[in-house]
């Protein structure tokens, strides 16, 4: 064979033999001139982008029909994208002419896929531009006609019927293996989702972004090779950014590797009317819009999904150790359970005031005293309180109590909670509050708390280190702002601040060897508390409107006999910051109460 015979011989030979696959030798031989040294690097140039299993050899020095042939046989044969013709129903020079014709399309393909791309990362492209330099009145009134036009024409705006759907996480997992340009075109597949990108590559070819369930899929639509009437071509390439659409059709990869939904049928089933924006940068729009923001902020989502796994986990938890959910009132005719000033509310029919919720501690408490031992309850609760990076006056907790347990029970069970979920555990210290305080401050705090002495030497104490304490200045409260001073800002790592003076826990019980103290304690993680453990009338006369109501009901529930009980509680949104690294609660909360925008 002549090294002008190589060439030709080549492609004919594996052409005939495997119809879908190119054998390529890289390299002219020794004294081969510049035409057919050209002529074979261009080949495999070409053979490279138009055959899925295109192999290219070294070299063609001494090669004869044999060694071709046993090359040939060594091919792994792969389907391919690009069908070629069987051997032997064309000639030649017929056969010849497919290839290159073949190859001219799917080059052109190629090109119209990197443009389509390109104008992706650009920015937005032209499908897309003239809706975005609308006014956004115009664009609403755009498409109240446009609907109103489809129902003229006797058309649903909004059809029900369609067929089960996968969501499209799942088509994400379940085709990613896909290689580039593969497709599987015998498999039939419904997606549903928003569109929430456009971008044209032609007249004839462009391409959406479909987002559902929190992954992306692209739809690729080509009026060559789809089934679409014109009519119908002309209203898929009018859906507007936002709406939502089912489709049908059959998964595979472009050939940039991207995954894609090939459609066969294309279906809006709801209209967005207001103009899409790309991104909400002000942040109380974010929260005031929080649809919006899920829309545009994928980010968003995972803050939400991971606040439900934690009441799922908290939940599964407290079940393994046998506590019983319950539900208890959340409007009374006392607020007790906590310092906090209550919402107040009214009842027509009772002709009575009543107050949302600010703890379930006392019904809790009942129901350990009516036998049931271990009991928990998640819920809302309600504070007029102010609103600030932690804070917000509806917030979520759970709190649970456990007959014949102490608060060295609720560490553990804390300790095996917190580790469980986060899958790790930081050093936690545990630190006596009076005694820290003291070593803090240099403060020697009088023994009696309840003293007016001691009253007057913290007030004098907080003036010093210039701590503002808004009235009435009872002696929880000053203590309690001089702990958050000089105490929890050093909580970064886990940390439980125990035995709290009693004046600041009176339904804790009393340390069993530190007189004036309780067996309580608070953990404190990033300078923020996580559980509260556990003046009263007293400090309610003197003004101070946080201070519990007594409640008779309860103190006759505790006359028939209350065991030796522990009780927990946790607030799930400040876990949620911690556990999502979120600086403001208002990040974890889907709606968080907002001052309206005309005030």
């Amino acid at each position: 064979m002549s090294e002008g015979q190589i060439y030709p011989c080549i492609v004919q030979f594996t052409i005939e033999v495997y119809p879908k696959s190119l054998l390529i030798y890289s390299s002219p031989p020794p004294g081969s001139d510049q035409e057919l040294k050209s002529r074979i690097i261009q080949l495999g140039q070409a053979s490279a982008q138009l055959y899925e299993n295109c192999v290219i050899l070294p070299s063609i020095s001494n090669v004869d029909d044999k060694t071709i042939e046993e090359d040939v046989a060594s091919l792994s044969v792969a389907d391919s994208a690009t069908t070629l013709p069987e051997a032997g129903t064309l000639s030649k020079n017929a056969l010849k002419k497919e290839l290159k014709n073949q190859q001219r399309e799917e080059e052109r393909r190629r090109k119209e896929e990197e443009m389509a791309a390109a104008a992706s990362s650009n920015g937005h492209e032209s499908l897309a531009a003239v809706d975005d330099d609308m006014d956004p009145t115009q664009y609403f009134d755009n498409r109240i006609k446009a609907l109103g036009a489809l129902k003229a024409a006797g058309i649903n705006p909004y059809p029900q019927e369609f067929n089960e759907v996968m969501p499209v996480k799942e088509y994400v997992d379940k085709y990613s293996y896909l290689n580039s340009r593969e497709r599987l075109e015998n498999v039939q597949v419904s997606l549903a989702g928003r569109i929430m990108n456009k971008r044209a590559s032609s007249s004839k070819l462009f391409f959406y972004d479909l987002h559902g369930d929190g992954a992306k899929v692209q739809l690729m639509i080509d009026a060559r090779i789809s089934d679409f009437s014109e009519a119908e071509f002309t209203k898929i390439r009018g859906v507007k950014r936002g709406d939502i659409v089912v489709v049908d059709g059959f998964p595979g990869k472009s050939r940039r590797g991207e995954l894609s939904m090939f459609p066969k049928s294309f279906t809006v089933v709801s209209h967005c009317l207001r103009m899409m924006p790309y991104v909400l940068k002000d942040q109380e729009t974010r929260y005031r819009q929080r649809d919006l923001d899920l829309i545009l902020s994928p980010g968003v989502r995972h803050n939400f999904e991971t606040r439900a796994m934690i009441i799922v986990y908290v939940r599964r938890f407290l079940g393994n150790l046998d506590f019983l959910e319950v539900e208890t009132p959340m409007m009374n005719m006392f607020a007790g359970g906590a310092a906090a000033r209550p919402f107040e509310t009214y009842h027509n029919d009772l002709k009575m005031r009543l107050n949302m919720r600010i703890a379930p501690e006392l019904h809790l408490k009942r129901l350990v005293v009516g036998g049931f031992n271990r009991v928990y309850e998640i819920g809302k609760q309600f504070r007029n309180e102010g609103i600030d990076l932690t804070h917000n006056p509806e917030f979520t907790t759970v709190e649970f109590y456990m007959a014949f347990a102490d608060y060295k029970s609720l560490i553990e069970i804390t300790e095996q909670m917190l580790s469980g979920k986060n899958g790790q555990g930081a050093d936690r210290r545990r630190i006596d509050m009076i005694e820290e305080l003291e070593k803090m401050s240099g403060l020697d705090i009088p023994k009696d708390l309840a003293s007016d002495e001691a009253n007057k030497y913290l007030a004098e104490a907080c003036t010093k280190f210039e701590i503002k304490c808004a009235p009435p200045l009872t002696t929880a409260r000053l203590l309690d702002k001089l702990v958050g001073h000089f105490l929890e800002e050093t909580c970064v790592n886990p940390t439980f601040i125990m035995n709290h003076p009693k004046i600041m826990s009176p339904l804790a019980k009393s340390h069993r060897s530190e007189p004036g103290l309780t067996e309580r304690f608070e953990l404190f993680v990033n300078k923020h508390e996580r559980q509260r453990f556990a003046d009263q009338l007293k400090d309610r006369q003197s003004g101070d409107d946080e201070a519990m109501d007594l409640d008779e009901s309860f103190l006759t529930a505790l006359e028939h006999g209350l065991p030796p009980t522990a009780g927990w509680g946790m607030g799930i949104d400040r876990l949620a910051m911690l556990l999502t690294d979120s600086q403001n609660i208002k990040e974890v909360i889907l709606f968080p109460l907002m001052k309206p925008q005309d005030v």
